[in-house]
């Protein structure tokens, strides 16, 4: 009878081959070692987010004058075609959004200017929203009176309250002013300077020179955008943008600065959140330091705040002083669809690195700060008869953390890998060796049993 048994040196061996292969990659030093995960360092946006629970809110400042009883948007009435817009934006609000709605000239018919240059109301308060209430109270809303814009504004101010969180004002109307004083723009500036991080965005019904202009001014004065515009779904989309937009803001408003075409004379930044504006197809620059074996993170959004041509883009650059360019940002593919957006990153030499290795230049120890130009430029083109000034709304994040690590590779680099390949060749050599051997003992010793 043959009794075939389970070979009782297998395991053995084959400890003993794993022994020898690890052996062999330790003491060659070709195992890679595994770096620790970096600590994550916060950006500006989650540093800036970080502190108390003070949430961003919108107040949605809607014209009901007279004039918005006029039928030029796809045939229907301009307060309709806002009434309508208004409704679809309650429909997506999220639970927790802090939201309320203002209205102006909605009380006083246009025969009685005295009282009707003072009517601005709340129409549903500013919190969360019950969205059965807040639809049923813009439907009752009919054109009826003036435009105290400025009086609206500083309104919805006193309803947003102050904080460090970016407070955003919506404004809907189809005309300019026709109680000042208070001048709309006048008051914006007021606004502004009061430090109350209030943005105020507006967006016109009606397309007129000088409606276009008072709108535009209570923008900028702000730091907020206009848009002109022309149908139902464009009024929708961009209102839902911008109530989007205040929750992913950062908590603090960004600081405003203004680049130049010059490295040389360029601003210099630190870590933070930047607010500028950019002509059409205009390059803007901006210093930043970067200390050896740091790590500049920079990204940049554009807003295209009125019509403009397709096939657009937006392209940021590092470069050295000199304008050599160090690396160039891709798309950041964000989703968003009201910006461009690109970004980029760049790690300066370690302290080892010599001026043609990439250092400072100035040291020959690369120990000094190194002096990066960021450029951003756009290719955007208005559409005929859009103006050029100001610019577009241009938001830049710029973070300097330390270098991320990277697995400790080779000593030797290319040798290295050529030691590797000749270990492997002589453990596969030796490998195949052990087993013949062991499997010709093993078949002998089942034949003697």
């Amino acid at each position: 009878m043959i009794i075939r048994r389970r070979w009782p040196g297998g395991r053995r061996a084959a400890a003993l081959l794993t022994a020898l292969l690890t052996t062999a990659f330790a003491t060659l030093g070709v195992f890679p070692a595994i770096a620790d995960s970096p600590t994550p360092t916060p950006s500006p946006s989650t540093a800036q987010e970080g502190g108390g629970d003070d949430a961003p809110r919108v107040d949605l400042v809607l014209d009901v004058s007279g004039s918005m009883g006029t039928a030029d948007i796809e045939g229907r009435t301009r307060i309709s075609v806002a009434q309508q817009s208004i409704d679809d934006v309650i429909d997506a609000l999220p639970p927790e959004a802090e939201f309320g709605i203002r209205t102006l000239g909605a009380t006083y018919p246009a025969s009685d200017k005295t009282d009707g240059c003072t009517d601005t109301k709340v129409l549903y308060p500013i919190g969360h929203t019950n969205k059965v209430e807040a639809k049923t109270a813009v439907a009752t809303l009919r054109p009826t009176g003036w435009t105290p814009i400025g009086l609206a504004l500083r309104g919805a101010a006193q309803d947003l309250g102050t904080g460090q969180a970016t407070r955003r004002v919506v404004l809907i109307t189809d005309g300019e002013d026709d109680c000042a004083p208070p001048d709309p723009c006048d008051v914006a500036r007021e606004l502004a300077a009061q430090g109350t991080h209030l943005v105020v965005d507006t967006l016109g019904l009606a397309h007129d020179d000088k409606v276009r202009q008072q709108l535009l001014c209570i923008a900028n004065a702000t730091g907020g955008t206009y848009t002109d515009v022309h149908t139902q779904q464009q009024l929708t989309q961009r209102v839902n943008q911008l109530v989007k937009r205040s929750d992913q803001s950062y908590r603090a408003t960004p600081a405003n600065v203004t680049g130049t075409d010059q490295c040389t004379t360029a601003p210099l930044l630190t870590a933070g959140v930047y607010a500028d504006r950019e002509k059409f197809a205009e390059h803007r620059v901006y210093r930043v330091p970067v200390k050896a074996g740091q790590e500049l993170r920079a990204s940049v959004s554009v807003t295209p705040d009125r019509a403009v041509a397709r096939d657009y883009g937006v392209l940021l650059q590092a470069t050295d002083p000199a304008g050599q360019e160090l690396v160039r940002g891709t798309d950041a593919g964000s989703g968003r669809i009201d910006v461009a957006s690109t970004g980029l990153r760049w790690s300066a030499p370690d302290s080892s690195a010599s001026p043609t290795d990439g250092g400072t230049g100035g040291t020959g120890n690369g120990s000094a700060d190194r002096v990066v130009c960021l450029v951003v430029s756009n290719s955007f083109a208005g559409q005929p008869g859009v103006q050029t000034d100001p610019g577009l709304p241009v938001e830049l994040t710029v973070a300097v953390t330390a270098a991320s690590p990277t697995p400790d590779g080779p000593a030797l680099g290319l040798g290295r890998g050529w030691i590797m390949l000749l270990v492997l060749t002589g453990a596969g050599l030796v490998t195949g060796l052990l087993w013949g051997w062991i499997a010709r003992w093993r078949i002998a010793v089942w034949q003697e049993n």
